[in-house]
C-alpha cells in the first residue's frame, strides 16, 4: 500500500512523494485524509531547518499533525468502524522517513486508539481539532487564571480567547502588530500592545512563539501574575531578574495538548459554545504543496493553510 505524501527532504526542500506505508495491524486504521493543516509554530521551524533538538528530528520527514478523513479498513481491534470521518494527529507508517508528525499525506495507518472521531458538519475545520485542545490545554492547567491579556492574533490566539469567553470568563485583551490580524475579533478586544497602557494583568498568555518578549510582558504584570508560554520557541529565553522579583511573577509552559483536552474541545463545539469558522484563510490541493507551505510561512494575512487531498492520485 502506497501514499503520497509532503516530504522534507532538507530545509525549504520540498517534494511531493509516493510512499510505501506499513502494513496495518489488528488494532489499526487505514485512513484516507480529506484536508492536512499546515502548522506555522512547528512545521514552520521544521521548514526553516530551526526546530530544537526534538525525539525523532531528522530529515527526509513527512511533516503535519493536523488531519482529517474517512477510515477506509478498520482493524478488528482498532475500536473503530469503515466509513468513520476522523481526526489524526500524525503516524509514522513510512518506513525509513520520518514521521514528524507525520499527517501530510493521502493515506495514513495509525493506531486506532490515537484517532478520535468527528462530527460531519465540522468538515474541514476538524483539522483546526489540535489547536484548540492546545489553547484547552493551556487554559486548564490546575489552578490555571483566565487570560486577561492573549499575545498575538493568530489561530491560537484567537481559539484562547475564543474559549476564555465561551468558558464565561470574563473577554481578554489580545495584542497584534501586524494590521493584517487586527480584525476577526468574537467579544474581546485587538489592540496595538503600544495603546494599551495597562500594567497589571494578572494573567498573560503567550501565543506568538517570540522568545524576546519576556521582559515587556514581566512589565505588565501585576504583583503575583503569571505568564503561559503557550507557543513554540526556537530560541532560549531569558529575562532580567530584577523586573520579574519585584513582582514575584510566575512563568508557566503550556505543553503538549492531551486527550482530556480534545474531548473538552469537543464538547464546547457539540454545545455550541465554541466555533471554528473563520480561521481558516487559504487553501490548496495537495499538488501545490510547495506553494502553499510558501504562503503558510509567508503571508501575513494567512492565519491557516489546508491542502486539500480528496483528489491526490
Amino acid at each position: 500500500m502506497k501514499a503520497l505524501a509532503v516530504v522534507l527532504e532538507q530545509p525549504q526542500q520540498l517534494a511531493l512523494s509516493e510512499l510505501a506505508l506499513s502494513e496495518p495491524a489488528a488494532d489499526d486504521v487505514v485512513v484516507d485524509i480529506e484536508w492536512s493543516g499546515i502548522s506555522t509554530g512547528t512545521e514552520r521551524l521544521l521548514w526553516l531547518g530551526q526546530m530544537p533538538q526534538f525525539p525523532g528530528l531528522g530529515y527526509p520527514l513527512v511533516p503535519g499533525y493536523e488531519s482529517v478523513g474517512r477510515i477506509r479498513e478498520a482493524g478488528a481491534h482498532s475500536g473503530h468502524r469503515v466509513g468513520e470521518r476522523v481526526f489524526v494527529p500524525g503516524a509514522r507508517c513510512f518506513g525509513e522517513v520520518r514521521g514528524l508528525f507525520g499527517g501530510a499525506a493521502s493515506t495514513l495507518v495509525v493506531n486506532g486508539a490515537r484517532v478520535t472521531p468527528v462530527a460531519e458538519q465540522l468538515g474541514e475545520h476538524a483539522v483546526l481539532l489540535a489547536l484548540a485542545a492546545t489553547a484547552q490545554h493551556a487554559l486548564s492547567a490546575e489552578g490555571a487564571r483566565a487570560p486577561e491579556l492573549i499575545i498575538g492574533h493568530g489561530v491560537l490566539g484567537r481559539l484562547l480567547a475564543r474559549i476564555t469567553v465561551a468558558m464565561g470568563a470574563a473577554p481578554p485583551v489580545v495584542w497584534e502588530t501586524r494590521a493584517q490580524r487586527a480584525s476577526g475579533a468574537r467579544g474581546y478586544t485587538v489592540i496595538d500592545p503600544q495603546d494599551d497602557p495597562r500594567r497589571d494583568y494578572r494573567a498573560i498568555y503567550d501565543a506568538s512563539g517570540d522568545a524576546r518578549l519576556l521582559d515587556t510582558l514581566i512589565g505588565r504584570l501585576a504583583p503575583g501574575g503569571e505568564i503561559v508560554l503557550a507557543g513554540f520557541y526556537s530560541a532560549p529565553l531569558q529575562f532580567a531578574f530584577a523586573p520579574a522579583f519585584m513582582r514575584e511573577a510566575r512563568i508557566r509552559v503550556a505543553a503538549e495538548w492531551k486527550p482530556r483536552d480534545l474531548a473538552a474541545v469537543n464538547a464546547l463545539i457539540d454545545s455550541g459554545a465554541l466555533a471554528l469558522d473563520q480561521l481558516i484563510t487559504h487553501r490548496e490541493p495537495a499538488a501545490h504543496a510547495e506553494r502553499a507551505y510558501r504562503t503558510a510561512f509567508g503571508d501575513a494575512a494567512c492565519l491557516k493553510m489546508i491542502l486539500d487531498w480528496r483528489k491526490a492520485a
